[in-house]
This record gives C-alpha cells, structure tokens and sequence, in this order.
C-alpha cells in the first residue's frame, strides 16, 4: 500500500476480496457452462429475469457512468446530469416493445440483424462501426478502473490499468455470458446497497439536499449546468442511440429464456436505471459542496471514503469496481463474438465448428483487451472517449438498426449509406476537426445517417419481400 493512497489500507482489502470472489464466481461458472455457441456466447439461453435484470444495468452503467458520468456532473451540476443519462432510461422504454421480438430473432450480433434487412456489406461496415466504438469503451473502463486502485492503494496508474485489464479479459475468457452475467448481476445488488445504504450519511454531510443546491453556483444549478443546449444535447443523444442499438443490451435479451421474460426484465431495468441514476447524481451534487477543487473523476469514490461509513464506503467501492470490470469484459465479450461471428466465420470459415467459435472467440478477447489497453494508455481522456464511442456506434450502427426495425420502405442501399455516413461523419468531427464550437459529433453524425438512410431507400428501393426484420 503507498503513502499517496487517499483510502485506509481496509478499503483495499474490501475490493481485493471483493474482486477474488468475483474471479471465483466467473471461474465456478466457467466449469459449469456448457462449451456450445449458446452457451458461451448466450449463457444458453437460460438466465433468470433477476440475473437477466442485474446484468443488464451493470452492463450499461459502467466507467461512463461512475467515473467519466460523475466528472461532468460534478462540474455541470445534477439537471445537467439528468439530462446526460436521461437517454437510456427512454431508450430502455422503446426496447420494452421491442425486446420480445428480439429474443425471438435469437442472433448474436447486431451486425447479424442488419445483414436480414440490408445485405453481407452493409453487415461488414456496422462490424467495423462496432469494433471501434466498444474498443473504445472497453479502454475507459480499463482507465476508469485504475483510477479507482490508483485511489484507493496509490498504485501507479500503469499498473492499475494492467490489473484491471487481465481481470476483464480473465471473466470474459472463463465462461464467456455466463460468467460475465453472473459476476454483473452480483455488482448490480451491491451498488444499490451500497449507494443506497450510505445515501443518508452523504446527504447528511453536506446538509441535506435543499442546503445543498442552494449552495451550488447558477451555472451549477441551472438545467443546462452553464451549457449551450447544443450543447448539452451533445452529451445527452450520444447514450439515448448507443442504448437503442448497444450490442450487448440486445444479446441480454436473447439471453431470456422466454421472450415474455425479455419484456419483463426491460420494464425492470427501467425503474433499475432512475435508482441509479439519482444515487450517482446525488452522491456528485454533494460532492460539489463538500470537495470543491478535486478531480471530478474521482467524486463518487472520494465520498464513499470521507463522507460514508465503512460499512457502506467500501461496498460502494467494490461496487464501482465491479461495474466497471463487469461493463468492461462485457463489451470485451461482445467485440470478439463480432470479430469471429461477423467477419471470421462469416468470410473465412463459414462451416467453423462451435468448439472452434468459443476457441476463436477466447483469442479474439485477448487480442481486443490488448488493443484496448493500448487505447487506454495513448487516450487518458475519459470523457472525450466516452463521446466519441458512443457517437460513433449511434450513428453509424442505431440509425440503421432503427430503419430495420421500424421503417418497411428501408432498402439495402439506405441501410449502407447510412452506416457509412454516420461512421465517417464522427471520425471526421470528432478525430480530424476535433470538434468544433465544442459540439460532439453525435449532432451531425445522427442527421447525415437519418438523411442518407431516408433518401438512398427512397431512391434505391429494396426489390426483394424477404429482407423485413
């Protein structure tokens, strides 16, 4: 333990303990899972509505939310954070109509769901939107969670970040959705006990709500939080269509075991998410009046250590911890099960055996984890990685998800002119203009993909009848 840890040496005991059970959890289910593609990949497609439930939240609410989430609240004030979560909770309300459908589909990817409405290219395109969109999250979780072991041991952040990075990578290698949904649905119950349970003495501390936010500044307290509304719209869209079309919300859901369970476990989530999301939002808004001047990245965890019980202060490390390995091999599993079912298989072996798919897939995560730490090292900036991965998958994978879902008249032209110009739009705007008049690239991203989907099918209509998804 360092002499720069900000924690008591009993904070880094909790979470190493926490993390061994996590690493026993995903072994005992590595052994447990059956070795099939249903089985690695879709956990058989077997959970219970209340794992089902868990591992979706943990899944979502991840570095984006405890780390990159928390520093934008702390600096713009709770409506602005409202604003900027605000996306999935409505997004997981159009999914509740759409989740029985999906686990009917039974695919597992979302690349897989574009081919049956817009064809092999357009499906080879939105693999490559995918794959760059959730390296991307993977590498801020990867830092997310060394920020956490950074505070609380005061190891040094390379090492933190390789520590964090072979655990992810270990529980998506073990058991793949198994071990992973399991381990998420464990971290889930221990965020709302843990925030929930300390939430009184945090609020306490800093003299209640009311005191609280009489205490903020007028930009703070403000519903922009000192924004512009382009702005705020900037940071509020890029989660609404990465929720909408997010790979592994839509794979959890072909992980039901009836599409009625599918449904049930959507309309859980939603009222899952507005807890968490107003314990996070609360925890930053006292955080704003109690630590002024600190990295806002490290609010939630700052409070959890100053200003909470132990008790609860460590449950809420653990738990920040878990959501962020838990969201980080989630989207590690999900990358690889892209690159061997999306490209590999389809391109190179079409006639792979399951037993070859899971061995292909457990290379595939290692090689994602390494990419993505390389990510991590050379872009520290979480919240602008956070932007660019979420615009980039919004509007080069959600847009044309939706045209599937939603709009008969969507032709294999549209749905490939969509992909291309959403995914080119973020890369230029935000990569090569560096985004300019501070406006994320979801804002222009999202209306060239609808605009391009819209007039390609008009102008080039889809000649065949079996194409609907």
């Amino acid at each position: 333990m360092s002499s720069n840890a900000l924690a008591g040496p009993e904070y880094g005991i909790a979470i190493v303990i926490y993390l061994v059970i996590m690493l026993l959890v995903g072994a005992y289910f590595g052994k447990k899972s059956k070795e099939d593609k249903d089985g690695f990949l879709l956990a058989g497609r077997e959970l219970p509505v209340i794992v089902l439930v868990g591992t979706l939240l943990a899944t979502w609410f991840g570095g984006g939310t405890v780390v990159g989430g928390a520093n934008f609240i702390y600096q713009t004030g709770p409506w602005a954070g409202v604003f900027y979560f605000i996306g999935a909770p409505l997004g997981a309300l159009v999914l509740m109509q759409l989740a029985p459908r999906i686990r009917t589909m039974s695919k597992y990817t979302v690349p897989e769901i574009l081919e049956q409405k817009y064809g092999t290219k357009t499906r080879f395109l939105a693999s490559i939107c995918v794959l760059l969109a959730y390296t991307g999250i993977v590498s801020y979780n990867f830092t997310g969670a060394a920020h956490v072991v950074n505070l609380v041991t005061g190891f040094s952040e390379t090492y933190s970040v390789i520590i964090a990075a072979a655990i992810m990578v270990f529980l998506a290698v073990t058991a793949g959705m198994n071990s992973v949904a399991w381990t998420d649905a464990l971290s889930a119950g221990l965020i709302f006990v843990g925030m929930g349970g300390g939430l009184y003495f945090a609020a306490s501390s800093a003299g209640g709500f009311i005191e609280t936010y009489t205490s903020l500044t007028p930009a703070q307290a403000s519903i922009s939080g000192g924004l512009s509304l382009l702005q705020l719209a900037g940071y509020s869209f890029p989660l609404f269509f990465l929720y909408m079309g997010d790979q592994n919300q839509l794979q959890r859901y072909a992980c039901a075991k009836t599409p009625e369970e599918a449904r049930k476990s959507a309309k859980m989530l939603f009222y899952g998410m507005c807890v968490v999301i107003f314990l996070v939002v609360s925890y930053c808004m006292f955080a704003i009046k109690l630590m002024p001047n600190i990295d806002g990245n490290t609010a939630i965890m700052r409070m959890a250590i100053h200003y909470v019980p132990f008790i609860f202060g460590s449950l809420i490390l653990c738990a920040i911890v878990a959501f962020l390995v838990t969201t980080g091999d989630s989207f590690i599993l999900s990358a690889a099960t892209n690159i061997m079912i999306d490209i590999v298989q389809k391109y190179f072996k079409p006639d792979m055996t399951d037993k070859e798919l899971i061995k292909g897939t457990r290379i595939a995560i290692v090689g994602v984890g390494v990419f993505s730490y390389v990510l991590a090292v050379f872009f520290p900036d979480i919240l602008k990685m956070i932007m660019y991965s979420y615009s980039i998958y919004g509007a080069g994978v959600t847009i044309p998800l939706l045209g599937a879902f939603l709009w008969d008249k969507a032709s294999p032209a549209g749905g490939m002119a969509s992909v291309i110009s959403g995914g080119v739009a973020i890369l230029v705007w935000d990569m090569v203009l560096n985004c300019p008049m501070g406006l994320n690239g979801i804002l222009v991203g999202v209306p060239l993909s609808t605009i391009a989907l819209v007039v390609f099918s008009l102008a080039f209509p889809n000649k065949s009848k079996d194409a609907a998804v």
